[in-house]
Formats: structure tokens, sequence, C-alpha cells
């Protein structure tokens, strides 16, 4: 017991010559790894076991705590008794106070608690005690933590509550983690009273929702959006302006295509009988120029072309087309359409080779003649052979038009349905380019002209085989084919221009291109000239044609046959070279006027 005073009075001495205690009364601990408490360990044996006795017999004092926060005073101070040795826990209980405290800390300390300090707690708080660290005489002292619950209790608002016991977490180096302190939780119903510009009607009763709807403008505010005047102008662009110029596009482009389809039955033969006939005026041969040669060239696809679709029966094809169940007559004429597309793609650039091999041959030197004569041949037998394969094609189109126009099942109605709807879909909703455009209103043209031929067949196969009044019924249906056509290429322009953001006076742009290239002007844009070739075509209908010729031809001997024949196609060539000067004339008038007209007014193309 002396060891052990003298232990106390050791770390009394430290305590005082730290400064920590100097007039207050003091708690101090002390810990298992005190030097001296270790030294004395196994001479204390009785006296741990008296300790452990009176530790039985320990009992908690209570003392009360007044009300009034202002008058109340609480020092503690803990006596040197057996029941604060060793490590155990001591705790004060009063009305509205707590205080509970773990002790494993070597040096001693002191923790004095005043008014103030209770004036300022509301709910649970917790106050932390500072560690004392002090060294004397080889003596290190361990610092720790000492963490004091308070709960305090305002009976006055809101009664007896209960505290939860919670520690702070102390980290290795001493410093005490600060407790969070949560945020007070959000409101709905108070944040939305506050909120000055409170709209939301989730209070409000349905008579008065509803009557504020009624008086909150217009009815579908909340799916759509105010328009503006290029909302409109984009509106009528839509339906009016450009649905005009889009079909006089398309309409001058027929026109151009017509008049080069009569330049290859007028100007074409002109150009080779006097070809013919300056060779055998002259009696000597001369290198023919590039000119002649593609006239020769085109000639020689057409009469090849004739020949062999002469020799194809078009009323075992109309009864083949007809008579299968396997394929409908509207998924057949889309085939070949698409077939057509194909042609009209490819068989211009294999002519344009055919051409600059003419051109080669006219002007090579004559040790190359040779090279450039089986240059030509070569590209002579492609042309021939894409040729025919399209005039085919152009043929069983035309058969399975014939075929849907004759049936009495809505047949023509179904593939008018199906075909321009399928145009529809396969164009309206992709993305394009102004030259896109520019193309697709050529092959628009091409078609016009295309189903113009169609036409002219089915009259032909009407006049040989129908009978009865058939002309109203013929009238009638090419009449539909022709509305449909241009109602459909109205409408799927009309949106491309709208979702492209494409304006009515890109339209104008494209005709005033054509108007130069009907001039022969070059421009910069010549790449996106209409491109046409009639040979194929010319081939179907002469085709057609021919049969229609020889039933009219009058029974008699071969002489007068062959002198009707000659009458015939002197009066088919009057006309026909007729028609090409006027339509030629009426084109090339109305692209000098419009080029003229856009020349004077470059930035208002034709507002008509």
């Amino acid at each position: 017991m002396a060891l052990k005073s003298t232990g106390r009075n050791l770390s009394f001495d430290i305590l005082s010559r730290n400064g920590s205690l100097d007039e207050e009364e003091a708690i101090f601990y002390r810990s298992n790894s005190d030097p001296i408490q270790s030294n004395h360990h196994n001479n204390d044996k009785p006296a741990r076991r008296k300790r452990k006795k009176k530790k039985k017999n320990t009992t908690t004092t209570h003392s009360s705590i007044p009300e009034s926060p202002t008058n109340a005073t609480v020092s503690n101070s803990f006596p040197h008794n057996s029941s604060s040795k060793n490590g155990e826990t001591s705790g004060i209980n009063g009305s509205g106070l707590e205080f509970s405290y773990s002790q494993t800390v070597l040096c001693p300390a002191t923790t004095e608690v005043s008014d103030p300090e209770f004036q300022k707690l509301r709910g649970t708080a917790e106050l932390r005690q500072r560690p004392v660290n002090g060294s004397a005489g080889g003596v290190v002292g361990e610092t720790q933590t000492t963490s004091f619950r308070i709960e305090a209790e305002d009976k006055e608002d809101s009664g007896v509550e209960a505290g939860s016991v919670s520690k702070q977490r102390s980290e290795p180096n001493g410093n005490a983690v600060p407790k969070l302190q949560t945020a007070e939780s959000l409101d709905w119903k108070r944040l939305m009273a506050e909120d000055p510009n409170y709209l939301f009607s989730v209070d409000k009763s349905p008579v008065k929702y509803f009557m504020e709807e009624m008086s909150n403008g217009n009815s579908l505010r909340s799916t759509t959006t105010l328009g503006n005047e290029k909302e409109r102008e984009r509106v009528y662009d839509t339906i009016f302006r450009l649905p005009w110029r889009c079909e006089l596009l398309i309409d001058v482009g027929f026109f151009v295509c017509f008049d080069s389809f009569l330049s290859l039955l007028t100007i074409m033969p002109t150009r080779i009988v006097m070809t013919l006939w300056r060779l055998l005026h002259s009696r000597q041969f001369k290198r023919p120029s590039a000119a002649e040669l593609s006239d020769f060239g085109c000639f020689t696809i057409m009469a090849c072309g004739v020949t062999l679709l002469e020799q194809t029966d078009i009323s075992l094809i109309y009864h083949m087309i007809r008579g299968q169940g396997t394929i409908k007559l509207y998924v057949v004429y889309n085939v070949l359409e698409i077939f057509d597309k194909l042609c009209q793609s490819f068989n211009p650039d294999v002519l344009q080779t055919l051409f600059n091999s003419a051109e080669g041959l006219a002007s090579c030197p004559p040790e190359n003649m040779r090279f450039w004569i089986w240059r030509f041949i070569c590209d002579q037998a492609l042309a021939v052979a894409a040729s025919i394969i399209h005039s085919f094609i152009l043929l069983a189109q035309a058969i399975t038009l014939s075929t849907c126009i004759v049936a009495h099942n809505n047949a023509l109605l179904a593939l008018l349905v199906s075909n321009n709807f399928a145009e529809i879909k396969s164009n309206v909703f992709k993305r394009y380019s102004k030259d896109n455009i520019h193309s697709l209103v050529y092959f628009d043209s091409v078609e016009r002209f295309h189903i113009s031929a169609f036409v002219l067949f089915v009259l032909a196969q009407n006049i040989l085989e129908a009978e009865g009044p058939w002309f109203e019924s013929f009238l009638s249906n090419a009449l539909l084919v022709y509305v449909c056509e241009m109602i459909i290429d109205i409408i799927k322009h009309s949106f491309i221009a709208k979702f492209n953001d494409i304006k009515p006076i890109a339209y104008s742009e494209f005709l005033e291109d054509l108007c130069k290239q009907t001039l022969n002007i070059q421009t910069e844009a010549s790449k996106k000239n209409l491109t046409f070739i009639p040979l194929a075509p010319a081939c179907v209908v002469i085709r057609v044609l021919t049969p229609v010729y020889a039933a009219r031809l009058p029974y008699s001997p071969l002489p007068w046959k062959l002198f009707w024949i000659l009458v015939l196609f002197a009066m088919t060539y009057v006309m026909l070279t007729s028609l090409k000067v006027l339509i030629g004339m009426g084109l090339q008038k109305h692209a000098s006027w419009y080029v003229n007209r856009c020349s004077r007014r470059k930035h208002h193309l034709h507002y008509d």
C-alpha cells in the first residue's frame, strides 16, 4: 500500500508540474500499462481481492439536477476510492442529465461542466475530453479520449425522450472524428407552400382545375408550340408553291425526253441517209466523223433490238404473266421497274463509252487505226447487248401493265396502289441532298416517258385484239394511271423537300439548268444534266406499231403493197418530223425565255 500511495503521489506530482490541475479537484485513472502498477502487480494480490469484493458492493449514486438550466451547476469530482480503479466505469444519473465515461488513461484529467454548456444543449449532444500529455522522470503517459454522453431533456417543449447511446470514433493520432449532423428532412408540402411560384394543382379541387384549364389559353398548348412566319411559309410551300414547280419541271423534262426520242426516229435516219448519199455520189471513201460514227452505232443498236423483239411472241408472254398465280402482277411490275432503273443508270455509261471510241476512231492516226477499230467494235457489241436487255425489260413491263388494264378484278388499282405507295415509302423518309433531289426529278421525268410508251403499247394491243367498245375504258384507265403518277410525284417531292429543308426556289434552279441544257449552254453543274437513252423505248414502240401498220395494209399484189408501205412510212416520217420541229422549237423558245427571265431576276427565281 505504501508503494501504491507513492505511485499516486508521483502521478499527482507529474500532473502538478504540468500545470493541468492547479486549483481544481482532479480525477485521474491508472491504466494497466502504468509502470508503477505493473511493478507491484504481484505484491498486491490481497488488495486486488478486496477491490473485487468492493466492486460487487459498489452502487450508483444519483444526484438531482434542478430543472432550470440557469441554476444548474454541475461539477464532478471523483474521490480516489476503489470504485474508480483499474479502468472501471462510473456514472452519475440525474433527472435530465447522464454522464457515462470509460477510462483507460494513464494521466489524470479533469472535466468540468458549467451552466452555459447546459443552456446550449437541445436534444442530444456530445462533449469530448481533450487528452492531457505529460512526461516526467521517464514516465510517458498515453493519450486517449474520454467521451461523455450528455442527454438533456426539455420537459416544457418535448417531454421525456429516451436518448440513444453512441460513441465517437477515435483515430490513431488521438484526434476525434467530428460527428456528422443530419440535414433537416425535406418536407415537400412545406416546400411547395413556401414556393412563391406555386402553380401546381396537387391540392386543387377538380372544379377549380377545370376552370383554370378553361381560362389558360390554347387547349393544345402542352403538345404544340406557337408557329411563326417561317412555319407558315413552310406550310404554304409544301401545299402550293413546291407542287407547281415540281410538276412544271417534270413536264419540261418529259418533253425533253420526247424530243430526244423524236430525234432518234427522225434526225438520225436522215443523217445516215445523207451520209450514204454523199458516199455514193462522191464514190470515194472518206473517214467518217465522230458524229456519223455515233449515228451509225445508234442505228445498229436500234436495228438489232427491233429485229430481236420482232421474233418475240407477245401473246405467249402475256398469257404466261396472266396465268401464273405464284407472284402477283404488282410484284412482277415492281421487280421489272427495279431492273429498269438499273438499266437507266448503266446504259448511259455504256453509250458514252461507245461515243468516246467513235471520237478516237475519227481522229486517230493511221498506224493506230486497227486498235481503235477493234475497240469501237467491242464497245458497239456491249452497247447492243445492254440495249437489247433493257428493251426486253421494258417490253415485259408494258405487257404486265396491259394485263392489269385488261383484267376485270381490279388488278390495275392494286398495281397503282402498291407501286406508288412503295415509291413514297422508299423515298420520302430518307435524307437527301440538293443534288440527289435534282437527279430524282430527272428520274421521274424519264419514268413519265416510259409510262407513256407503255400506254401506247396498250393502245396498239387494243387496236389489234379488242372487240366491242373499248376506247372509253382505255381512256379512263390511261387517265387513272397518269393522274396517280402525277399525284404521287407531287406528294413525294413535297415531303422530301419538307423533311430535307429544301426551298421551292431549288426546283426553279433545276428548271433553269434544264433550260440551259436544252440551249446547249455549258454550266458548272454539267454532271447533273438530264440523261436519257431513247434506244430501248424506241425499239419497243417500233415493235408494237409494226403489226398495227401491217394490219392496215390493203390486200394487193406485192408492188402495191410496197407502194403503200412507202406511203405509210413517208406519212409517219412527216408527222414525226413535224412533231419534232414543233416540240424542239417550243422547248428552245421556252428555254430562252426562262433563262433570260432568271438572268433579270437572279434573286427571285420564278415567283409565280
